[in-house]
C-alpha cells in the first residue's frame, strides 16, 4: 500500500468508501454485513486506514455496519470518516442532534475527518447562514473540543459556489473531497476546482474516480491505444493512475461493491506509477473523444446570453445538460437547477431563437432546452 502525508499522518493511498458496500438482492437499503465485514478485514490486512461514509449512505445504514466492522480494531488502527448532510433542508437545524448520532451509530468518541456534505447551490445559503443554523460554529466547537479531528468538505457545486464557500470558511478547511476522474478534469472543470484549492493549500480528497463505474472498462478502440502505452495495466487502473499523477490528491476514495473490486484496487494502490506526459496527453485525448459523443458542444462563449429575453444563463444550462445526458440522468442536474428560480431554468425558454443567430457553433439552444425539459419531466 502506498500512503501519502497529511499533518504528519501517514494516510493509505486508497481510502475505503462505504457508499457502495455489498447489498442483499439489490436493495440499497439491505448491506451484506457478512461480506462488509470481510472487505474491512481484508482492507486492514492489507494497509488501508480511511474509511469514510455518510449519514444517508445506503438508506442511513452504512454508518451502523462500518462501526461494526471497525469497532474489532483498536481506534488508534485507523482514521474514520462522516459527513453532516447538509444536502436537505430537513437536517439544516440538527446539527448537533445528527452528530450525536453519528458519533453513536460509529459507536466512537470521535471522528478523525468531518465534512460538510456536499457544498452545492442547492445549500450554499444555508451552510453560510451561521446565525440562522449555527452548522459551521458547531462543527468548529466539536473541533476544539477535539471530537473532530480535521475538518474539511465536499462539494458538486460549480466554481461561484466552490469560491462563496472558500471565502467564508477557507481559512478553517483542511481538505476538500471533490468527484474527480479524467472525464471530469474538464467536464465538470476539475482543473480549475484543483487550483483554486491550490491557492488556498488545501489538499484534494478524491471520489468517484472511476465516475460510477463508466471508466472500468471503455470501449475496444481506446483500450487498444491503453494497452499499447502500458500493456500490463489494467483499464480500471489508468483512473486511479492519472490521479496519482496530480500533487495535490492526497485520498483517492473508491466505494467497492465487492471482494474482486476490492482485491484489483489493492493491486493498483501497491505502488506508485504516475504517468509521464504521453500517457497524460493520450488519456485526456480519449476522455474529449468519449465526451463528445451525445453533448453539445458549447464554448461557454457567452454571446446567447446578452440575446436571451428571458436572460437565462445558457452555457451553465448547457454545462448541466451535457452532464445530465452523458451521466444518463443523476442527481447534479437537478440538483443544481433547484436552486435556481423557475423563470431561469430550461423550462422558461420561450424558444424564440435569438440566441441562435449569434451562436458561433450554431447550436439549436431552443431543441436543447426542450430536450432539457423532458429529460427532467
Amino acid at each position: 500500500m502506498i500512503y501519502r502525508d497529511f499533518q504528519g499522518l501517514k494516510l493509505s493511498g486508497l481510502g475505503f468508501g462505504a457508499m457502495r458496500l455489498p447489498v442483499i438482492d439489490g436493495d440499497d437499503g439491505r448491506i451484506d454485513e457478512e461480506t462488509s465485514l470481510r472487505m474491512v478485514d481484508t482492507a486492514m490486512k492489507n494497509g488501508i486506514n480511511y474509511y469514510d461514509t455518510a449519514w444517508g449512505y445506503h438508506g442511513g445504514n452504512s454508518e451502523t455496519v462500518l462501526g461494526k466492522a471497525l469497532a474489532r480494531y483498536p481506534r488508534d488502527s485507523y482514521y474514520l470518516a462522516t459527513k453532516f448532510p447538509g444536502y436537505s433542508a430537513a437536517n439544516w437545524d440538527k446539527v448537533e442532534e445528527i452528530f450525536e448520532a453519528q458519533l453513536e451509530k460509529l459507536g466512537v468518541e470521535y471522528f478523525d475527518f468531518y465534512l460538510f456534505h456536499n457544498v452545492c447551490e442547492m445549500n450554499i445559503d444555508a451552510y453560510l447562514d451561521d446565525e440562522k443554523y449555527g452548522i459551521f460554529s458547531y462543527l468548529m466547537k466539536q473541533k476544539e473540543n477535539g471530537r473532530i479531528k480535521h475538518l474539511g468538505f465536499s462539494c458538486h457545486g460549480h466554481m461561484p459556489t466552490l469560491k462563496r464557500f472558500l471565502d467564508a470558511y477557507g481559512k478553517d478547511m483542511e481538505f476538500c473531497q471533490l468527484q474527480m476522474n479524467y472525464l471530469d478534469w474538464t467536464f465538470q472543470g476539475g482543473k480549475e476546482k484543483v487550483d483554486l484549492l491550490n491557492e488556498w493549500n488545501i489538499p484534494v480528497w478524491v471520489m468517484e474516480p472511476l465516475r460510477g463505474g463508466k471508466l472500468a472498462s471503455l470501449a475496444p478502440e481506446y483500450e487498444a491505444e491503453l494497452k499499447q502505452l502500458r500493456p500490463d495495466e489494467e483499464i480500471p487502473a489508468w483512473a486511479f493512475r492519472f490521479l496519482q499523477t496530480i500533487p495535490s490528491v492526497t485520498m483517492i476514495l473508491s466505494g467497492m461493491s465487492n471482494e474482486e473490486q476490492l482485491e484489483k484496487n489493492l493491486k493498483t494502490f501497491a505502488d506508485d506509477r504516475k504517468l509521464n506526459d504521453t500517457e497524460m496527453k493520450t488519456l485526456l485525448n480519449i476522455a474529449d473523444r468519449m465526451l463528445s459523443v451525445g453533448t453539445v458542444p458549447c464554448t461557454a462563449c457567452h454571446y446567447c446570453v446578452s440575446h436571451c429575453p428571458m436572460g437565462l444563463d445558457i452555457p451553465r444550462l448547457i454545462s448541466l445538460y451535457n452532464e445530465h445526458a452523458y451521466t444518463g440522468g443523476g442527481f447534479i442536474a437537478p440538483m443544481a437547477l433547484s436552486a435556481l428560480p423557475e423563470d431561469k431554468r430550461p423550462s422558461a425558454c420561450l424558444h424564440c431563437r435569438s440566441c441562435e443567430e449569434v451562436c458561433p457553433q450554431q447550436i439549436k439552444i431552443s431543441e436543447v432546452m426542450g430536450d432539457f425539459s423532458a429529460k427532467l419531466g
